[in-house]
């Protein structure tokens, strides 16, 4: 009886765009408290649930959130909820009603394809993400084609959530990493989000006017805020040229002697430091020497940790 209701409430919240516990417990016959409890469960199983307190609060789930793709097929879909509606038309029944919402709400996930423009696919995920970075993309790029705003939950660099109302204007693609640029409520001011870092997006039913920008507008040297940019100079092993131009980019990689040189501005931190150290000393540090000696530094704990 319990999986029976929490599973009833999940298909409800897929359903409605947002729904008091107080409507969710008059429903079920359940009390509120209970309801809340079945919410905390599902969102252990990995359901991202928002509660919003106070008057104008209610239960809703993530629009990033997706069904399992193997319950049916769209098209499965679609001639089930019509069959179910023709015989809706003739008689009433409760359980018929229950049934055809269960499916509808499957229609949430209208579209689980890679971000797709003209000819170009566009999947900027990890190779195990089952597609839940697609999600989020075409969750940001619907925000962003329809002027709608979004609620999301951003995890920052230190792990710190946050939720936030956004306005997305653009999509930005910069050393391999997707962002959106928008207009923050909180900060009252644009901001540039990670959208590898949103853990979960939904749309709050509300529209924005666009304000107008020029691409001079977008501080595309965000990473500035984040660490200095220093002028560095890499020894590059011809094994290891194919990752290293996906990584710095063919235009700042130039053939010297058996070998190859990058030199270029990057982050100081120690991001930069964990990335020469995963090539394994096919990549090697010239210039500066600061930057040789962390990068030392670094292999001799990795090499008493052994």
């Amino acid at each position: 009886m319990k999986y029976t209701t929490m599973f009833k409430i999940l298909m409800l919240l897929l359903q409605k765009k947002k729904i008091t516990a107080a409507e969710v417990a008059r429903r079920y016959e359940v009390s509120v408290r209970s309801v809340y409890r079945y919410v905390e469960e599902l969102t252990v199983c990995g359901v991202p649930i928002d509660v919003e307190r106070g008057r104008y609060g209610g239960l809703s789930v993530a629009d990033t959130f997706r069904l399992p793709t193997g319950y049916f097929t769209r098209d499965e879909y679609a001639a089930v909820v019509n069959a179910i509606d023709a015989m809706c038309s003739q008689i009433s029944d409760e359980n018929l009603i229950s049934a055809r919402e269960k499916f509808e709400s499957r229609q949430k996930s209208e579209n689980r394809n890679n971000t797709v423009c003209g000819n170009v696919i566009v999947d900027g995920g990890t190779w195990a993400d089952d597609k839940k970075f697609s999600d989020k993309m075409n969750v940001c790029e619907r925000a962003v084609n329809e002027r709608l705003s979004l609620l999301i939950d951003y995890v920052s660099r230190g792990g710190e959530h946050s939720k936030r109302v956004i306005d997305p204007h653009v999509l930005v693609f910069k050393q391999n990493v997707w962002y959106v640029w928008a207009f923050c409520h909180t900060k009252q001011n644009f901001r540039t989000f990670k959208i590898g870092r949103i853990k979960s997006a939904s749309f709050t039913g509300n529209t924005f006017v666009k304000r107008e920008f020029t691409r001079d507008d977008i501080d595309l040297n965000f990473t500035e805020r984040v660490s200095e940019l220093k002028e560095v100079t890499l020894s590059i092993d011809k094994y290891s040229l194919p990752d290293a131009e996906e990584w710095l980019g063919i235009d700042n990689i130039e053939p010297r002697g058996g070998n190859f040189i990058a030199n270029l501005f990057l982050p100081d931190d120690d991001i930069l430091v964990n990335k020469i150290l995963g090539y394994g000393g096919t990549v090697k540090v010239m210039y500066p020497p600061e930057l040789k000696e962390k990068i030392r530094n670094a292999a001799l704990k990795i090499a008493e940790s052994v």
